[in-house]
């Protein structure tokens, strides 16, 4: 398979060259709209997800590279964050 080429800007729906014995099609595919675009043909294995921070209301993890897809350029390391989900609990019998 090729790299999933967008047909508009650096993201959404696209087309990849499928390559299969001496033919070559084109398929669909799509580009993440989100920070994972940067690092989308990267695999990391990410830790667990850090406390809050409350200054940001963020919490954060680090990944480290496990492999490159289609001869794709990756950081070794990487950090990606992501907003605080906040605790809701369910009590048992309230309506």
């Amino acid at each position: 398979y090729g790299k999933c080429v967008p047909e508009h800007g650096d993201c959404g729906d696209g087309l990849r060259e499928a390559t299969c014995k001496d033919r070559t099609d084109k398929i669909h595919c799509k580009i993440p709209c989100n920070w994972k675009k940067d690092i989308s043909d990267c695999k990391y294995k990410f830790g667990p997800w850090g406390s809050c921070d409350a200054a940001t209301n963020t919490k954060s993890r680090s990944g480290t590279l496990k492999r490159a897809l289609f001869n794709a350029e990756c950081q070794t390391t990487v950090k990606v964050s992501k907003p605080c989900s906040p605790k809701v609990k369910k009590t048992r019998g309230e309506t």
